[in-house]
């Protein structure tokens, strides 16, 4: 912001710190590249970052009034409009969703009131869900909306379900609505309630897991739990009395239209239906060929889940970016200046750029006069819509460009996808010394380091982060000659702190806040090493002793500060992926690259980094939870250990689907994707549900289990259909969505889709096949088939 720097009446709820950049010397801001007052706002824990940008400009905008004249305020830094912008297209996402899932229903009903019924329903679910969300405080915000749009398509499955079977019993059998309607019930009652335990079984694991990577789960599963749970609710009242009530079956009333358009697509899906019967009748005479092909699809989701490259989540266009200005060390000021404006005078030239923030001393490597930062604010997303105008293209026509400045090592770099985790994108990399052999040898290790990684095909921009050896004064004290001056060691220091550095003395209160008072030597008296040692300090008599009786000062080249990590000697090394390669190809690219080191060094991953490597590494306990939960609850739900058998073999069908699609269109197997295959364990799970549940019902009828399973088949092709068609034009809106925050909604659409695509082409031939199967390999409980037996004689 430019402003008065006096800006201690700015009190804004939510706000953690206010910081003024006009008050520290050593640091100047820019904006545009003409000198201005930068005030920087951190939000406080838990606040809402939209919530509290409105409260600070509504602020600034009282306060303008009370400026002097010439002076104005300007916000050309604000990374809440990437969220306010992403919630925005999310929305627009939403809505889109709804629209294609309802014309879907149009076309399979070509009943106008029957469409009404899952149009009422589905809102009315979905605000439940919202109810919920709000009842255990979590907020509207990119993840919830995510799941919203994922949560549109599941939730139409039982109002679509509900309306299809109570319009087939009306025309197949000629019943009113009421009484078709309370016998549709009757069938679907346990579809409806197998399907829901599901679904719910397989997020819940999913708010179990801690950390980062967990805060995202638990954002989708919870907003997927609540609208689901409402969704089923809505599915067992109102969808049956909107039924009875809105559906006609009146004589002379057509049920299903015969002309015109909907007429010829109802002639064609009743002749697919019948080849579709004949085809599984087909495919049932030869389960063992069929289990063979399994068997091989089984093989390629393997091999495609080894070969998918990975990564933590996308890189995404937030609206602007960073550039890391780094200087020789001991270079003045005024070459960092100069270096400083040829940056800003290059990005403000290119027509992406709004604004361009520059901050002379500060860079994210550490202070210093050799140090700069210039944050790249570019046009609203609109203004720019193709993708060479896009965050990451012009990081890297930038890096091109200024790779030729000489004078500094200068990175533009993208923003990660969560700031709070790491200060600029890429791999966080620290090498550590972990034998013992000192600050050299880690220098040494970590140049051998960076030579190795520069000629690696995976990698790109590996840099050392943090400030090179540079020149330092270092001041040796004779500590038997101080003790013989009566000099304590303590007061020395303290002495050395306040002249060189800042003492901290005590706080005061002015206009209702607390400010500290800082105390510092003028920089006029501690520029020279003379002038130094001619510093005064107090011994036991009360005497002043210039510094220069007990010290020497000497000139050395050295670190200007040592890092540790986690308790060892370390050095960061930073980059990211090359042209086409993921952050996880990265990623192993630096553990090769470490492999090669000298013995006694070793790494650890920090930062986005560090949770990616988790989120790995908890997938697989994830998809195994998931799995488990379906198993148990249909276990339960159908007494049996061998039926939940054939409904969970479809689930890699579904993931094979996802698999592909993401491979086709080059998406790594990121945090997003995972939550997608999520999903597709349930929706696979609920296509073989409605087969299975007829199936076993016809069969405890008395049917043949061959019968059963093709009438089974025959009844549930268009509900099956009609849902996943509905689900997959749900998610296109993700899958093909531009914009910001476009590249999430590509991992999470994409996948889904594919997923569903495939457990809908081909479950709908292999579940009958795992479900013969099974029950000719377990028949079933003797006592069913006594009590069917009994029956039937009566």
């Amino acid at each position: 912001m430019r402003a008065n720097p006096d800006g201690s009446s700015v009190r804004v709820k939510d706000v953690a710190r206010v910081e003024l950049g006009a008050q520290d010397y050593s640091i100047a801001a820019r904006i545009d590249g003409q000198p201005a007052a930068a005030i920087a706002i951190r939000l406080a824990p838990s606040a809402n970052a939209l919530d509290t940008a409105k409260a600070v400009k509504a602020k600034m905008t009282e306060l303008a009034k009370f400026f002097p004249k010439g002076v104005d305020w300007l916000v050309p830094y604000d990374t809440s409009k990437f969220v306010e912008i992403s919630i925005s297209e999310v929305v627009k996402t939403l809505a889109e969703a709804m629209l294609l899932v309802f014309l879907v229903i149009y076309l399979f009903l070509g009943n106008l009131r029957a469409t009404f019924i899952p149009a009422i329903v589905v809102p009315v679910a979905l605000v439940g869900g919202l109810v919920g969300l709000y009842t255990i405080g979590y907020s509207i915000n990119t993840l919830t909306l995510f799941a919203m749009v994922l949560a549109v398509g599941i939730v139409v499955d039982d109002a679509i379900v509900v309306v299809e079977n109570v319009e087939r019993i009306m025309t197949e059998e000629g019943l009113a609505p009421r009484e078709a309607t309370r016998k549709a019930m009757d069938q679907i009652f346990g579809a409806i309630i197998a399907i829901t335990l599901v679904l719910c079984s397989v997020f819940i694991p999913m708010t179990f897991f801690g950390g980062s990577v967990g805060a995202i789960y638990r954002q989708f599963a919870v907003t997927l739990i609540m609208t689901i749970l409402f969704s089923v609710l809505m599915a067992l009242s109102l969808t049956p009395a909107l039924c009875a009530t809105l559906l006609r079956n009146s004589p002379g009333h057509e049920m299903v239209p015969t002309k015109g358009l909907l007429g010829w697509f109802n002639r064609f899906f009743t002749r697919t239906t019948q080849r579709y019967k004949s085809g599984v009748g087909g495919v049932l005479k030869r389960t063992g060929r069929y289990l063979m092909l399994y068997a091989g699809l089984l093989g390629v989701v393997g091999w495609l889940f080894v070969h998918l490259p990975t990564s933590f989540l996308p890189d995404e266009d937030q609206g602007y970016f960073i550039s890391v200005i780094q200087l020789p060390p001991g270079a003045t000021r005024e070459r960092s200046q100069e270096v400083l404006s040829e940056v800003e005078q290059f990005y403000l030239k290119q027509p992406e750029v709004a604004h361009v923030i520059g901050v002379l001393g500060f860079s994210f490597f550490g202070r210093g006069q050799n140090a700069a930062t210039a944050f790249v604010r570019l046009k609203e997303w609109n203004e720019r819509p193709s993708p060479d105008n896009s965050a990451s293209s012009l990081v890297k026509r930038a890096n091109m460009a200024l790779f030729r400045i000489k004078q500094a090592m200068i990175f533009a770099v993208n923003v990660p996808p969560i700031p709070e985790l790491a200060a600029i994108g890429g791999f966080d990399f620290r090498l550590q010394d972990r034998s013992g052999q000192g600050r050299e040898k880690l220098l040494e290790a970590r140049n051998m380091a960076l030579g190795i990684a520069s000629k690696h095909p995976a990698l790109m921009g590996v840099r050392p982060e943090g400030q090179e050896p540079g020149p330092q004064l270092q001041i040796d004290i004779d500590r038997l000659k101080a003790r013989a001056l009566g000099i304590d060691i303590a007061d020395l220091n303290e002495t050395l702190q306040s002249a060189l550095g800042v003492a901290y003395i005590n706080d005061f209160v002015r206009q209702g806040r607390i400010l500290r008072v800082q105390m510092q030597a003028e920089a006029s008296n501690r520029t020279t090493p003379e002038q130094i040692m001619r510093i005064p300090v107090r011994n036991a008599q009360g005497g002043m002793v210039p510094l220069s009786e007990i010290a020497t000062p000497r000139w050395v080249v050295d670190l200007p500060k040592l890092d540790r990590f986690n308790g060892l000697p370390s050095m960061k090394i930073a980059g990211g992926p090359a042209l086409g390669r993921s952050s996880g190809e990265a990623l192993a690219a630096m553990e090769e690259v470490a492999s090669k080191l000298p013995p006694g060094f070793g790494f650890e991953w920090s930062g986005t980094s560090s949770e990616e490597r988790l989120s790995g590494s908890q997938a697989p306990f994830l998809f195994g939870l998931s799995v488990i939960a379906v198993f148990l609850c249909l276990a339960a739900l159908y007494e049996s250990w061998s039926i939940p058998v054939a409904v969970i073999l479809v689930v890699p069908i579904g993931i094979l689907g996802a698999l592909t699609a993401v491979t086709l269109r080059g998406l790594p197997n990121d945090v997003y994707f995972k939550v997608g295959l999520i999903v597709i364990i349930g929706l696979a799970a609920k296509n073989a549900i409605l087969i299975i549940q007829f199936a076993r019902d016809l069969q405890d009828k008395g049917h043949d289990l061959a019968d059963a399973t093709l009438e089974a088949c025959r009844l549930r092709f268009r509900p099956i259909l009609m849902t996943s068609i509905a689900f997959v034009l749900g998610v296109l809106p993700l899958a093909i969505s531009t914009g910001a925050g476009a590249n999430g909604r590509h991992a999470i659409g994409t996948g889904v889709m594919g997923g569903m695509i495939a457990a809908t082409v081909l479950a709908v031939f292999f579940v009958p096949v795992f479900y013969v199967v099974v029950r000719r390999i377990f028949p079933g409980h003797a006592r069913k088939t006594a009590a069917h037996e009994e029956s039937q004689h009566e």
